[in-house]
């Protein structure tokens, strides 16, 4: 019993220390990929940013409050960092995607004019 509880604690501790929403480089092949993960990280860290803007705040009354809010405003969050991604969001995809090339010995392909 004691070992099944040591082995569940341990598992809790590794999801909770790992997100699992975090994009991963390790199978980026080619320019296209690595834009989509670095537009994928820039929604995650805009999620992160977004969630913390609105930690401090509470909201009751016949629209707000209760186990619903809590339960779905994670999911509004990343939904706002989604759209805040698509729309230029704070312009960190750009220089994500030149270091995940570099990082994967990758050449960018060069823009013709």
């Amino acid at each position: 019993m004691a070992d099944s509880f040591a082995t569940n604690a341990f598992l809790a501790q590794t999801l909770a220390a790992k997100p699992t929403t975090a994009p991963n480089i390790s199978g980026v092949r080619t320019e296209a990929q690595a834009e989509q993960t670095a537009k994928e990280f820039e929604s995650f860290f805009l999620g992160q940013m977004v969630q913390g803007m609105f930690a401090g705040l509470e909201s009751d009354g016949p629209f707000g409050g209760g186990a619903g809010e809590k339960a779905f405003s994670g999911l509004l969050h990343e939904e706002y960092a989604k759209v805040f991604a698509q729309n230029g969001g704070i312009g960190l995809s750009d220089q994500l995607k030149t270091e995940i090339l570099r990082l994967q010995g990758i050449e960018a392909q060069k823009e013709q004019q």
